[in-house]
């Protein structure tokens, strides 16, 4: 079969490569500029990318066939099969990436003030080895920290075990001048599913029952 490569939308398209094409599909627009493949750009429109990822892993091949000059079908495998795993190592890096971020933010939260004054709290309050027990260990903690200057606030949730039973911890924290305190701790034991609450009622504030709900 004649060389029918860069020769337009009505070029013949080898079967032998007229297949799925990786790289299109995990690169898109990044692969749709090297193989003179601009409908790939869709890839920025909003909606229209969900379906043009998988048009391009279809019809990647014949595109990029059609659409540029290449020496020989062989040239094409070649450099599409170099396309594939250069997408591969970018999309494995990407969820390192992801993988890494998500460590650090959760020891950054473990190693924060909130959650360490919230562990200790649970350590040393009667209610709270009642239902855990004693040693207490606490699982990484999930939610947020927002610090602007010596002033923050933390909304945290982690996980509790100890040889009675297991449960969640939620908490909140505000700092303000550096020195952080617990606005409120909540435990709820996977055995009942009640909250305790640990912490004692601001001034002025109606005291909360174990069960969440405000007494008289």
């Amino acid at each position: 079969m004649e060389n029918t490569s860069g020769q337009g939308a009505s070029a013949a398209v080898p079967a032998e490569i007229d297949r799925w094409n990786w790289g299109a599909f995990l690169l898109n627009w990044i692969w749709g500029i090297g193989n003179n493949t601009l409908m790939a750009l869709l890839m920025f429109v909003p909606l229209v990318n969900m379906v043009m990822v998988i048009v391009l892993g279809v019809k990647g091949s014949a595109w990029a066939w059609r659409n540029k000059k290449w020496d020989s079908v062989e040239q094409f495998q070649r450099v599409q099969r170099s396309w594939a795993k250069w997408g591969v190592i970018v999309w494995l890096a990407f969820i390192a990436l992801g993988i890494a971020l998500f460590f650090g933010a959760t020891a950054a939260m473990k190693d924060s003030e909130a959650y360490k004054l919230a562990v200790l709290r649970l350590e040393t309050d009667e209610r709270a080895l009642a239902v855990i027990g004693k040693p207490l260990s606490s699982g990484l903690p999930m939610g947020e920290i927002h610090l602007s200057g010596p002033n923050g606030h933390a909304s945290l949730s982690f996980s509790v075990e100890g040889p009675n039973g297991k449960g969640m911890a939620h908490v909140e924290a505000a700092a303000l001048l550096g020195e952080w305190e617990l606005l409120r701790l909540v435990l709820v034991p996977d055995s009942s599913g009640h909250r305790i609450n640990l912490m004692p009622p601001s001034s002025g504030q109606m005291p909360e029952r174990d069960d969440g709900s405000l007494s008289s």
